[in-house]
């Protein structure tokens, strides 16, 4: 019995190598059982050849480029052997569109039960007994075999179909860029028109945004609005067409194919990321949305009701209308102040200590280099509400006199007589003396005073009528009031006199005395009064003075 499954099992053998013999792979690659063996086999079996052919056809053979390169003759779970043999041949073709793929990278993996062809984690084929004893094998040495003959073939078609793809590749993509640049011209001529219709219809057929008499939205900026989305429109657009485009163009070349199936993952990923803390967040959005709504509009009112303060179309007792502008942006920057801290709790990671860190950074940052400028700010918010000068008013500020041309929190600038123009830290306008002559002016109140020294030797009478009469004959010099003389001293060898003069032109200060200076000098040397200004000491020769002698009044006070 033992002796008749021995012949059965050779006879078996002999049957596989003849139906073997017609696929050339592994008859080149060597086998076990040598041509003499086979032939002395079949000699004699013959009488079985036709019974063993038949068991031969149970066999699916695995064609790559017109070749034969081994049969599957096993089945596996629900896959028959022609369903694998299927799924390997598309495989191989796959594989071999890949270029990126190099000879001798299929490894073997030997399991418990199967053998396994890999290329990387990819599972090219796998061996069981079944298919190594059909070709009289052990299933370690037919895996090895078929490992071998796969990396063969691959090679060689990999060779021949590498420069179709190219040539297909390089077809494909100038096609695609062709419809590409075509579709980008369109948009450019679509939304060029699109936006001249906006520019001029829009301001005739589209309407204001109005609550009541209240303009949230004037037609201009909705004309703006819609030019703006317009443009966003666009964009999203193009960027759309070229998300498409460039894994389309990636997917025409082998290099490139892998980087066409995971572009999708490159950009998804972090959108999906970025989606889904959207939506987790979207309660603590929606508030902070109404939040910033809420401060929006509330600002907007503000606006509206300090407006109609600085022009006096609402009033308050006891608020000045240029008060309105500075105190509308201290409660502006309150009010937001205010939406920042009921804000910041529902911001993302809030709570996060590098959150913190940050923000006690900042703080740190403003307390160290904000001293002078906060001290400044401070200043000049309570120069507001002081009102000691208004802009255009000639002010003299510790040693500077001119012309208020700003007012700021942090300076105010002042232009000379000399048109320099000198910026002030309000911290130093309020902490010195600050002489307002325009407010003066206006109430016709402000004295220009000059001082003169006279001689004991002329009567006072005659020194107070010519002082008088040099201010009446001055331009910008009222007359009423009178202007008066004050004998301020009697020095040594002097009277001083000062004569005040009341004006209502406080910018023209400078041009007053100097002519106010030149009627003096007229009228006292028509009045024949020598000016001892400021100390006059010399020796006399006769009754010479120093009245000049070019005066007309000269010669007849020398007669």
């Amino acid at each position: 019995m033992i002796a008749a499954l021995n012949r059965g099992s050779e006879l078996l053998l002999a049957a596989t190598l003849i139906a073997w013999a017609p696929g050339q792979a592994l008859s080149q690659t060597g086998s076990n059982v040598s041509a003499s063996d086979t032939s002395a086999v079949v000699d004699t079996l013959g009488a079985t050849v036709d019974t063993l052919s038949i068991d031969a056809a149970d066999r699916v053979p695995v064609v790559v480029g017109g070749d034969t390169l081994f049969y599957i003759a096993e089945r596996i779970g629900a896959f028959p052997p022609a369903a694998r043999v299927r799924a390997l041949e598309s495989r191989f073709r796959s594989l071999t569109r890949d270029p990126i793929r190099r000879p001798g990278e299929i490894s073997v993996f030997h399991g418990e039960k199967t053998s396994d062809l890999m290329i990387g984690d990819l599972v090219v084929m796998t061996v069981t007994p079944g298919d190594a004893a059909a070709v009289g094998l052990t299933r370690q040495e037919a895996a090895e075999r078929y490992a071998r003959i796969v990396d063969e073939a691959l090679r060689e078609q990999a060779i021949a179909t590498n420069w179709r793809a190219i040539l297909m590749g390089v077809g494909l993509t100038a096609l695609a860029t062709a419809i590409l640049v075509f579709l980008l011209r369109f948009l450019q001529r679509f939304f060029r028109r699109l936006y001249t219709t906006i520019r001029e219809r829009g301001p005739e057929r589209l309407p204001s945004l109005r609550i009541q008499n209240l303009d949230l939205l004037p037609k201009g900026q909705v004309v703006e609005t819609l030019l703006l989305g317009a443009r966003a429109t666009r964009v999203l657009i193009t960027l759309a067409l070229l998300y498409f485009y460039v894994p389309l163009v990636l997917s025409f070349f082998p290099w490139t194919r892998s980087l066409a199936t995971h572009w999708l993952d490159y950009v998804l990923t972090p959108v999906d990321v970025v989606t889904s803390a959207i939506v987790s967040y979207l309660p603590n959005l929606l508030f902070i949305a109404v939040i910033i709504l809420a401060t929006r509009y509330l600002l907007r009112l503000v606006h509206l009701v300090f407006q109609g303060l600085e022009h006096e179309r609402i009033r308050f007792q006891g608020f000045h209308p240029e008060w309105a502008e500075p105190t509308y942006k201290l409660t502006r920057i309150l009010i937001v102040a205010l939406a920042v801290i009921v804000t910041i709790p529902y911001m993302p990671q809030s709570e996060s200590t590098a959150f913190k860190g940050v923000g006690a950074f900042l703080a740190l940052l403003i307390s160290l280099g904000s001293a002078s400028a906060v001290a400044n700010v401070m200043a000049g918010t309570v120069m507001v509400y002081m009102r000691p000068f208004n802009v255009g008013d000639r002010v003299k500020i510790a040693d500077t006199v001119g012309d208020v041309i700003e007012k700021t929190l942090l300076v105010t600038r002042v232009r000379t007589n000399k048109n320099e123009e000198i910026a002030i830290p309000n911290s130093l306008v309020v902490g010195s003396h600050l002489i307002n002559y325009s407010n003066s002016a206006r109430e016709g109140k402000l004295i220009l005073h000059t001082t003169v020294t006279i001689g004991y030797d002329v009567d006072w009478r005659r020194v107070h009528e010519a002082l008088i009469s040099a201010a009446t004959e001055t331009d910008f010099i009222k007359e009423d009031p009178t202007p008066f003389v004050l004998q301020k001293s009697l020095d040594d060898y002097s009277v001083v006199y000062e004569l005040n003069a009341y004006t209502d032109n406080a910018k023209r200060m400078a041009r007053t005395y100097s002519e106010l200076h030149q009627n003096i000098q007229d009228r006292c040397a028509e009045a024949g009064i020598e000016i001892l200004s400021p100390l006059y000491a010399a020796t006399r020769d006769g009754n010479a003075t120093t009245i000049p002698k070019a005066h007309p009044k000269s010669e007849k006070v020398e007669a």
